[in-house]
């Protein structure tokens, strides 16, 4: 009876299977697989936890529900930013996931789907600092940190080209940009607000936000004509809102609503 009772089971779970992944079927590098690149080392929006091998953040709370609700398992793929959207189109990975800006040149080269959360561009400054900066012209001639090929980058790039002189460093991680504020070694950090509310928010924070602006939007990027997968996860994104999934994952992480903004 036992086994005949473990046979039903096992029956009405691989139907169960059936029927969640029958939507999924073909769309993914990998069976049962929603391979997602990411640049882990990005606070708040993906950064490994303190065991340093499992990544958190917004962004892999994002992902891992988007595959559940597809019938898939998420696996992310933690990849250097300057090779992330090479990564996509050479089918490393099934999309990006990983607070990628939507912007004119990127859509033009790569698939994306609808916006899920909005942000803006923050200047930080160290608390107490001797430097009075409330706009980015402030900055002339401070020494200005920035992650590379970011929309930090280029709006610092953009402000240069239009007249403004300072000292640019750029880092292949944000969090070395804050490392060597912490040092004295840079004057201002150019970032996304989302990430320099993770530093301001900490008890003790060194750092404070002086200027934010520019606004911008987020998405998940996938290889250019991948009209299945990014249908199928425009679908997903619209159930998640509209089921509260991710206002939950943005009040876990901010502990405030910051994605509801970008679909009104």
């Amino acid at each position: 009876m036992k086994k005949a009772i473990f046979l039903i089971v096992v029956i009405a779970a691989g139907i169960l299977f059936a029927g969640c992944a029958k939507e999924s079927s073909g769309l993914t590098l990998k069976k049962g697989i929603l391979s997602i690149g990411m640049e882990i080392g990005y606070p708040p929006m993906e950064y490994m936890a303190s065991d340093g091998k499992t990544p958190v953040g917004f962004d892999v709370s994002m992902g891992k529900a988007i595959a559940e609700k597809m019938g898939l398992t998420a696996v992310f793929v933690d990849t250097a930013w300057d090779g992330i959207f090479a990564g996509v189109e050479t089918k490393k990975y099934d999309c990006i996931m990983s607070s990628v800006t939507l912007t004119d040149t990127r859509m033009q080269a790569h698939n994306f789907s609808k916006p899920y959360i909005r942000n803006t561009l923050a200047i930080v400054l160290p608390k107490n600092s001797k430097y009075r900066v409330k706009a980015p012209q402030d900055l002339a001639g401070l020494g200005v940190a920035y992650q590379e090929e970011t929309t930090s980058k280029f709006f610092m790039e953009e402000l240069i080209e239009a007249g403004l002189r300072c000292n640019t460093y750029e880092y292949d991680k944000v969090m070395y940009c804050f490392d060597e504020m912490k040092l004295g070694r840079v004057d201002a950090i150019m970032t996304d607000l989302l990430v320099a509310y993770e530093y301001i928010a900490k008890p003790g924070s060194l750092f404070e936000i002086v200027w934010q602006g520019g606004e911008e939007e987020f998405g998940i990027c996938m290889k250019k004509g991948n009209d299945a997968l990014t249908a199928a996860i425009d679908k997903t994104l619209d159930e998640l809102f509209e089921n509260g999934t991710m206002v939950k994952i943005s009040n876990d992480i901010f502990g405030m609503d910051l994605v509801s903004a970008v679909r009104k």
